[in-house]
Formats: structure tokens, sequence, C-alpha cells
């Protein structure tokens, strides 16, 4: 099967899976356990969000389901999500997360 190299890039590989999953070891917003997703933080994955370390945060699928949707609650939970994986990495530029076309 063919996969551009937008959804390549965006895709999560099963390295970048495992760390994201040991450095968070649950949902940053709940704490659960149960049901836990990786979710695209800065840059969602239609926005050209890459599936990397710096843009990805456990979350369980409650929610991850919140926080993607464009509620009051839901950007309350990635203004959350962004100011963790900020002191973690510092100041993040979402030119450091975002799939640029290679030329």
């Amino acid at each position: 099967m063919y996969k551009s190299k937008r959804s390549k890039a965006t895709d999560i590989d099963l390295k970048t899976r495992k760390l994201v999953k040991e450095r968070d070891q649950m949902c940053i917003f709940c704490g659960s356990t149960y049901r836990i997703e990786l979710a695209h933080t800065i840059l969602s994955r239609s926005n050209g969000g890459l599936g990397c370390e710096k843009n990805l945060v456990c979350a369980c699928q409650r929610c991850h389901r919140i926080m993607d949707s464009e509620s009051h609650k839901g950007k309350k939970l990635r203004e959350i999500a962004i100011k963790y994986l900020e002191r973690i990495y510092g100041n993040i530029d979402k030119s450091e997360v975002k799939y640029a076309k290679s030329k």
C-alpha cells in the first residue's frame, strides 16, 4: 500500500510510541492507565503535525477525544499538554513539529 511522505511523517513509529509511553506512563490529564493513546498536541496530524516526541502525549481515549474537540474544555486540555511538553523540552516552535515538504 502506498503512503505519501506526509502520511509517513505524521505517523507514529514504534520507537517513538515506546519512548512517549515510557515518558508519560499514563494519561497526563486524568492519570488513567486504561486505553492509553498517543495524541498529537502542538499540531494535530491533520494540520501536518509530526509523529515525534515533542508533539505527542499519552491520553486516555476520553481525554484524547475531548482534547481533539473545539470545545472550551478541549482547548484547556491542549494548553495543559503544551505546557507539559514545554516543561520537558523547553519552548517548542511549531516549525519543529510540522511536516515540511522536501524539495
